[in-house]
């Protein structure tokens, strides 16, 4: 019995990342949006604790700018050889038609506890499928 109830707990822990990270961040394709990505810095600051900071033109809003810095960790987490990333916190800022976000994440091997956790191959995935570039 406890051990269907840590699988069922699992599966839900799945679904939960899964579903964060399929339903954010820019449609490509939507009438109107057509972002310009302009890059992407990566500051590692403390252990497994890293920085990105990004800007593009023609975001809709915050949450366009958040899921750029979320595909940003969700690649460098793979490139490190983690598997998933913690959102920490996100700052955006826009100045004329340029946006810029300012996203720390905790880059991890195992699930992260919290309940901003994305799974990096899932992100990534989802981020190419939207035209968003990664790292």
């Amino acid at each position: 019995m406890t051990h269907s109830l840590h699988l069922i707990g699992s599966l839900g822990i799945a679904s939960a990342i899964l579903a964060a990270c399929v339903d954010q961040g820019p449609q490509v394709g939507q009438a109107g949006f057509s972002p310009s990505y302009g890059g992407i810095e990566t500051l590692l600051l403390d252990g497994d604790l890293v920085n990105f900071r990004v800007a593009m033109n023609g975001a809709r809003g915050n949450d366009d700018v958040e899921a750029y810095g979320r595909c940003a960790a969700a690649q460098y987490a793979l490139i490190r050889g983690a598997g998933f990333a913690r959102h920490v916190r996100t700052t955006v800022a826009q100045n004329g038609n340029t946006w810029r976000g300012d996203a720390v994440y905790l880059i991890s091997a195992a699930l992260p506890e919290g309940l901003k956790t994305i799974d990096a191959e899932v992100a990534v995935r989802d981020c190419g499928e939207r035209g968003i570039p990664t790292i």
